[in-house]
C-alpha cells in the first residue's frame, strides 16, 4: 500500500485509521447525545444582537427531532430535496441535523446567489421545500423567491396549502427563518409546534430507513464556465471524510472548534461541522468573518482549533488591537487552511504568536471534499509547498493527457478514487460520465505532481495552464511566488494571446493596504527568481477581483479585460 515505486500512484492506505464508518448523521447525533449528553455541541456568542446559543448534544438532538417532525408535518418525504438559503445561523445547523432523520436531501445554496442563479438551482435540483432568511447585505432572497414564484403570495394558509408554481413545479413549501410572518411562508419557529402532531415512533421509522450510501446533500459547484452542477454526496462519503480529516489533525472531544466558514460550503458543513460531530467536540460558530469578533471568540470561548482561509488569518494577525496585546489567544493549538498556498512566514506567525500548528488540506466538492492533508510532523516548508499525502482509504494518481500514470515529480491531472467520490451530478449523466470514468476515477481537473513519498503538489487548473513558446506555464506557481512578496496581498495570473509566443502571462496584483509598488519592481522581483518562460509580460495592479458566487476569481473576465485593453487578437491560442 502507499506510493508506487516508479510512478505517481498512491494505493489506498489505512494509516491505522481502522475501518470506515457505516452510519448516518442522524444516528451519529443520537449516539453523541447518549454518550455525552451534557457536552456543548454548538455555541453562538453574539450578545450584541441578542443571539446566545449553548446547546449540548442532547439539546441539539432534541431540537433536531422537533424540526424533523415539523418538516414531516409539512409533507416532506424521504428523498425530497430541501434547500437552505441562509447565513451561518443556528437554524442552518438544525436543518443539517434534522433532514437526515427523515431521509430528505439537503441542498446547499450559496448566499451570494442572485435571482437567476436561485431559480436555476431550485428548478435543477427539484427542490420541494426552501428554508431561507429574508435578506443579507442587500441581497433580497425573499423578494427574489417571490418574483420567481409569485403564486406564494396567493396562499393564505401555508401550513396546510402547498405551493403550486409554474416556474418551479417541484416546489411545495417555503419556510422563513426569523423576522415577521410573511404571507405564503411558514415560520421556522412554528416547526416544533407543527411536529407535535407527529409521533416519535413515526420519526424513528423514517430514520431507520436512511442508509449510509444514500445521498445526504447536493452541493452545486460554482465554476467559471458552464451551468453549475449539483454534486450528490453520501452519508458514507461525508461522515468518513470528516472523521479522517479530524483524525489526521488530531481533533478530539475536548476541542472547541471556531469557524466562520460558510455552511453552504463543504468546508463549513463537512470539514468543520461534521468533523466535530464525529469527534464529539464543540463547534463555536461565527455568523460571518470579522477579525475582531473572531479574536474575541478565541479568548472568550477558549477555542482550540480554527479553520479559515489565509486572508482571514492575515487579517487577525494584522488587527491593531491584537498587535496591541488586547486578546489572549493562548488556547489555540491547531489551525486548518486550504484552497491556496500558505506562505511559511504565515505559518511561523501562527505558531509563534498563537502557539498553533497549521494543517493544510486539499480537496474538491465532488470528493466529499478532502483528498489530501498534511501530517502533524510535516515541516513548515513541506506544508507550504505541498498539500500533504492522501487521506486513508483514498487512491490518487497523476496522469498525462493519454491517461498514463506519470513519474514522480512530473505534472499531470490528479485523479481520485474511493469512498469519498460523489454519486454523480444530479440529473446530469453526461457531465457525470465525463467526471468519473468507467473505473471509478474522479477527474479533478487539477494539475499536480506527486513525489516519491506520496506528497502532492498542486500546480494549477488544467484549463488555466498557458503555453509560452512551447513551454508549459502553471499560473498557480507564479501566483504563489508573487504572493510571497511582502507587499503583495493577492495575485492572479492569466494567459493572453501573442502572435509570436502563442501566449504570454499577465499578472493582476492586489497590494496590501498602505503599500505601493511600481510595475518594474514586480518585473525585477520575478526576473531574479523565475525562469524566463514563466515571467509575466504584463503587470496590472487591481483593487478588487471579479468573483463567482462562491468567491473564486473570474479569470476569464480578467483575460477578456486585458485583451480588450491591449487590442489583442482573441482568436489566437490562449
Amino acid at each position: 500500500m502507499g506510493i508506487d515505486a516508479d510512478r505517481a500512484l498512491w494505493r489506498a492506505e489505512t494509516f491505522g485509521a481502522g475501518g470506515l464508518l457505516c452510519t448516518t448523521i442522524g444516528d451519529i447525533l443520537d449516539q453523541q447525545a447518549q454518550e455525552r449528553p451534557h457536552r456543548e455541541a454548538l455555541v453562538y456568542r453574539y450578545p450584541e444582537i441578542g443571539l446566545e446559543v449553548r446547546w449540548t448534544y442532547r439539546a441539539l438532538r432534541d431540537k433536531a427531532n422537533e424540526v424533523a417532525k415539523g418538516l414531516m408535518a409539512l409533507g416532506v418525504r424521504s428523498g425530497d430535496k430541501v434547500a437552505v438559503l441562509a447565513t451561518n445561523v443556528p437554524e442552518w445547523v438544525l436543518m443539517q441535523m434534522a433532514l437526515p432523520k427523515i431521509g430528505a436531501v439537503l441542498v446547499t445554496v450559496n448566499t451570494n446567489y442572485r435571482r437567476a442563479e436561485l431559480e436555476y438551482l431550485l428548478r435543477q435540483a427539484d427542490v420541494h421545500t426552501i428554508v431561507l432568511i429574508e435578506e443579507n447585505r442587500g441581497n433580497e432572497y425573499l423578494q427574489s423567491l417571490k418574483s420567481i414564484a409569485p403564486e406564494i403570495d396567493a396562499i393564505s394558509d401555508p401550513e396546510r396549502r402547498a405551493i403550486q408554481s409554474a416556474a418551479l413545479p417541484a416546489l411545495r413549501r417555503a419556510v422563513l427563518i426569523g423576522g415577521e410572518a410573511r404571507r405564503g411562508l411558514v415560520a421556522f419557529d412554528r416547526l416544533p409546534m407543527l411536529g407535535a402532531s407527529v409521533a416519535d415512533e413515526a420519526l424513528a421509522c423514517r430514520q431507520n430507513l436512511v442508509k449510509p450510501e444514500d445521498v445526504s446533500q447536493i452541493q452545486f459547484t460554482s465554476g467559471t464556465t458552464g451551468a453549475p452542477k449539483g454534486a450528490m454526496l453520501t452519508y458514507r462519503g461525508t461522515l468518513n471524510n470528516a472523521r479522517l480529516v479530524a483524525q489526521r489533525a488530531g481533533l478530539a472531544q475536548d476541542d472547541r472548534f471556531l469557524t466562520a466558514m460558510p455552511l453552504f460550503h463543504a468546508a463549513g458543513n463537512v470539514v468543520n461541522q461534521l468533523s466535530m460531530l464525529v469527534a464529539g467536540g464543540t463547534i463555536i460558530k461565527a455568523i460571518a468573518f470579522d477579525a475582531v469578533k473572531m479574536l474575541s471568540l478565541i479568548e472568550q470561548e477558549k477555542a482550540t482549533v480554527m479553520d479559515a482561509v489565509p486572508t482571514m488569518y492575515i487579517a487577525m494577525l494584522q488587527e491593531p488591537r491584537f498587535l496591541a496585546g488586547e486578546f489572549d489567544v493562548s488556547s489555540m493549538r491547531r489551525v486548518i487552511s486550504g484552497g491556496t498556498s500558505i506562505p511559511v512566514s504565515l505559518m511561523e506567525q501562527l505558531k509563534s504568536q498563537w502557539g498553533a500548528e497549521p494543517a493544510i488540506v486539499f480537496g474538491m466538492t465532488e470528493a466529499s471534499p478532502i483528498i489530501a492533508q498534511t501530517l502533524p510532523e510535516d515541516s513548515f516548508e513541506l506544508r507550504s509547498t505541498t498539500v500533504g499525502r492522501p487521506l486513508p482509504f483514498t487512491e490518487v494518481k497523476i496522469v498525462d493527457s493519454e491517461g498514463g500514470v506519470v513519474g514522480h515529480g512530473q505534472p499531470g491531472e490528479l485523479l481520485v478514487r474511493g469512498y469519498n467520490v460523489m454519486k454523480g451530478y444530479y440529473k446530469m449523466p453526461e457531465q457525470t460520465a465525463r467526471a468519473i470514468d468507467a473505473e471509478g476515477w474522479l477527474h479533478s481537473g487539477d494539475m499536480a505532481s506527486m513525489d516519491g513519498r506520496g506528497y502532492i503538489r498542486i500546480v494549477g487548473r488544467i484549463k488555466d495552464m498557458l503555453i509560452r513558446g512551447g513551454e508549459n506555464v502553471y499560473p498557480a506557481e507564479v501566483e504563489g511566488f508573487l504572493m510571497r512578496h511582502p507587499k503583495v496581498r493577492q495575485a492572479e495570473v492569466v494567459g493572453v494571446p501573442d502572435p509570436y509566443m502563442g501566449e504570454e502571462g499577465a499578472a493582476f496584483v492586489r497590494l496590501k493596504e498602505g503599500e505601493s509598488m511600481a510595475e518594474q519592481e514586480v518585473i525585477d522581483y520575478c526576473r531574479a527568481n523565475l525562469s524566463r518562460h514563466k515571467l509575466p509580460k504584463y503587470i496590472r495592479f487591481i483593487d478588487a477581483f471579479p468573483l463567482t458566487p462562491s468567491g473564486k476569481v473570474k479569470k476569464f473576465e480578467l483575460r477578456a479585460q486585458l485583451i480588450e485593453e491591449l487590442g489583442l487578437d482573441a482568436t489566437l491560442k490562449g
